[in-house]
């Protein structure tokens, strides 16, 4: 099994609960305390968060200041439709930033991508100028807009 192990300091219970609670089949497995005194915490604080996010198992670590997330790493998620899309837009990037294409980075500094299934879809297309109208649309966006890209991938949205 691989899982991520996500690095925070001191926020990590805060951070797994927040995530839990916006995707189904999440829950927080078990909170461990620290034994004894180390760089990222005292003795008795959290140490580790294990986790379900979206049936599949993480970690997050408070390990200290001595690391920070990139946009090197992001989660990517698979949204049905565009309520999707917006409501963990809308949340995730609360007290965070927003990126071009879908992309946003958190208030605990983590990089997510809210990317609509049709997207993907789309982006498989054989018709090359089919995708290039989508890349194009999508080049142009922060938040997705799939009534957007539908527009571009049959040929009447904005060129």
């Amino acid at each position: 099994m691989i899982r991520p192990c996500l690095w925070f300091d001191g926020r990590a219970e805060e951070a797994a609960s927040f995530y839990v609670s916006l995707l189904p089949d999440s829950q927080i497995d078990k909170i461990h305390s620290g034994t004894l005194d180390w760089p990222g915490g005292m003795k008795g604080d959290v140490l580790m968060v294990e986790f379900t996010l979206a049936g599949r198992p993480h970690m997050a670590l408070n390990g200290g200041p001595y690391f920070q997330f990139t946009p090197a790493i992001s989660l990517a998620v698979d949204c049905a439709d565009q309520a999707e899309v917006d409501r963990l837009w809308d949340a995730l990037s609360a007290g965070g930033s927003t990126m071009e294409c879908g992309w946003l980075t958190d208030r605990y500094g983590l990089a997510w991508q809210i990317i609509p299934v049709r997207l993907t879809e789309m982006m498989r297309d054989p018709d090359p100028e089919r995708v290039d109208r989508v890349m194009r649309a999508m080049m142009t966006m922060v938040k997705l807009d799939v009534a957007a890209l539908e527009a571009a991938y049959g040929g009447t949205g904005a060129r």
